[in-house]
């Protein structure tokens, strides 16, 4: 179960940061399976807080527990 959140964290930040450098290649896929993608990088602009604090959270975890 790690393992996924850790993919979905990583996904996140990561359509975060690609929209941070360029917008347009995100914004012109809303909708559709590339929509998804987008939904992440709103996910993690707007939820950057919570997002930062679960990849701290996974990161001790990764490193502590295996």
């Amino acid at each position: 179960m790690s393992r996924l959140l850790t993919v979905i964290l990583l996904l996140i930040c990561t359509c975060a940061y690609i929209r941070a450098l360029a917008p347009s290649l995100l914004d012109k896929n809303k909708t559709g399976f590339l929509g998804i993608f987008w939904k992440c990088a709103r996910i993690g602009e707007r939820k950057s807080p919570y997002v930062a604090c679960c990849c701290i959270i996974m990161a001790f975890t990764i490193l502590f527990s295996e």
